[in-house]
């Protein structure tokens, strides 16, 4: 898989801006299919810092129901959270 279709944006949150001021953390949703290890390859080409850890948390979609009534399922995404070397830095806007 190439950088572009392993990372799909980044999750910026409450919890992911505290994680990233002060743990040097960032939140990533990324392809299902994406292993760790080209999570970690497609952060460092993306954005060229040195990546430590990489943990990983599949999500399932939830049931809703539309105003008529019909069943309906948001998507399924994963997230990953990333961790880079003391140091290292991304500029995210």
């Amino acid at each position: 898989m190439k950088a572009d279709q392993v990372l799909k944006l980044v999750r910026l949150t409450e919890k992911s801006n505290q994680l990233s001021a002060e743990l040097g953390q960032y939140t990533f949703e990324v392809a299902t299919g994406a292993n760790k290890h080209q999570i970690a390859q497609a952060v460092e080409q993306t954005f060229k810092v040195t990546v430590t850890r990489v943990n990983t948390a599949n999500y399932l979609g939830k049931s809703k129901r539309s105003r008529i009534g019909r069943p309906g399922k948001t998507s399924d995404y994963k997230k990953a959270v990333v961790t880079l070397k003391a140091g290292d830095k991304i500029e995210l806007v």
